[in-house]
């Protein structure tokens, strides 16, 4: 087994009446941080939709990937929409909460 080997990252978004999810794999981080924004600035600012993301297959996330996310969550709350990040594995969720952004990301804290 290599364990030094680089997961690729994939995100993939699935649309339902009234909300879009995104579906992340792999290891987010600063090498895929511009193919992640890509995917998230067209879903951002569309107040119309629920913006969920669905981290089950994310094996890593560093703090660029985390700084999206945050920027996101600035972003919906600007536009006074819904952000949920669910499913989150539990090594990033101890990253979460480690650096105290776990709050945000509840379904109930950050819901308009």
């Amino acid at each position: 087994m290599n364990t030094n080997k680089h997961e690729k990252f994939n995100a993939t978004t699935q649309r339902n009446e009234g909300s879009c999810t995104v579906f992340l794999s792999g290891e987010l981080d600063l090498s895929v941080a511009p193919d992640f924004r890509l995917v998230m600035e067209p879903l951002v600012g569309n107040s119309e939709l629920d913006l969920i993301i669905n981290m089950k297959d994310l094996k890593y996330i560093d703090s660029t990937g985390i700084g999206i996310l945050l920027s996101i969550l600035k972003a919906r709350h600007g536009v006074k929409a819904r952000f949920v990040v669910e499913e989150v594995p539990t090594q990033i969720q101890k990253l979460f909460d480690m650096t105290g952004i776990a709050k945000f990301f509840a379904p109930n804290e950050n819901s308009q």
